[in-house]
């Protein structure tokens, strides 16, 4: 078996997430990894044991992505550049691999990742921009964004995050490291963009962020209330959770090893 690392963009609109789906067996929604696993079969010649596509980061519904990493296992060896073509001729047009490598046996999509870049896109006109409702979160409240500037490096380092974790986080900690925030503004085109940096984030961890930090901007909270949201380890005081429309992984590092 040969092991191929890919580089997928989705247009995460009309998915049920990332991670298959599946009820006695059978799959139940559309998901990214189910159109994956379709795809890498029939390259492989519908093999009798089923190949599995492992990604990096389990994207929720309508989530969007430009780089998540994902790998298989092919029962041969061949051109990267042909399996790319292979795939992207059978893959729905919502689903893109921009680059396949060969990479050796130990590298694993997950586990081997050193760091994650996501963004978030929020738009700010006076009403819901039809052509920018899948693929932004939308806040049509006046916006202080001197406020977020100032907030943002409340993020930075490690942290127990519990407050920023969603109901249906199922990882044993809830520390995590955040190596960058950032937010760049777009006046022109009437946008925010949120970009966070980190070794891992929780369930909803950055669309929870992101709420808050919108509501900072508001006023509705003091510019430093991220220092007392970490605190207190309260789900429930952080509330607003941005729509997953905006959300995009960016980009994930595997560090220094060529392996990779």
């Amino acid at each position: 078996m040969t092991r191929y690392k890919a580089i997928v963009a989705y247009d995460g609109s009309n998915f049920f997430g990332f991670q298959v789906q599946t009820k006695s067996g059978v799959e139940v929604q559309r998901t990214v990894q189910g159109e994956l696993n379709k795809a890498v079969n029939q390259i492989a010649k519908q093999p009798v044991t089923p190949i599995k596509v492992v990604g990096a980061s389990r994207t929720d519904t309508g989530v969007h992505a430009f780089g998540q990493v994902v790998h298989f296992d092919l029962p041969f060896d061949i051109n990267p550049v042909g399996v790319s073509k292979g795939l992207n001729t059978l893959l729905p047009r919502d689903i893109l691999i921009k680059a396949v490598t060969k990479v050796s046996d130990d590298f694993h999509a997950r586990f081997s990742t050193h760091a994650k870049r996501y963004f978030y896109r929020v738009s700010t006109t006076a009403f819901t921009d039809p052509f920018k409702r899948h693929y932004t979160g939308h806040f049509h409240w006046h916006l202080d964004t001197s406020r977020i500037q100032e907030a943002l490096p409340d993020l930075i380092g490690e942290h127990d995050f519990a407050s920023f974790a969603a109901s249906g986080n199922q990882t044993a900690s809830t520390v995590r490291t955040i190596t960058s925030a950032q937010l760049i503004e777009k006046p022109d085109e009437q946008e925010l963009v949120f970009v966070f940096e980190g070794n891992a984030f929780l369930y909803n961890q950055i669309r929870i962020m992101v709420g808050v930090l919108l509501e900072i901007g508001n006023g509705r909270r003091e510019i430093h209330d991220i220092q007392r949201l970490i605190a207190v380890k309260d789900r429930e005081q952080a509330r607003f959770t941005a729509p997953a429309s905006g959300l995009y992984l960016d980009e994930i590092d595997y560090g220094e090893n060529p392996a990779n």
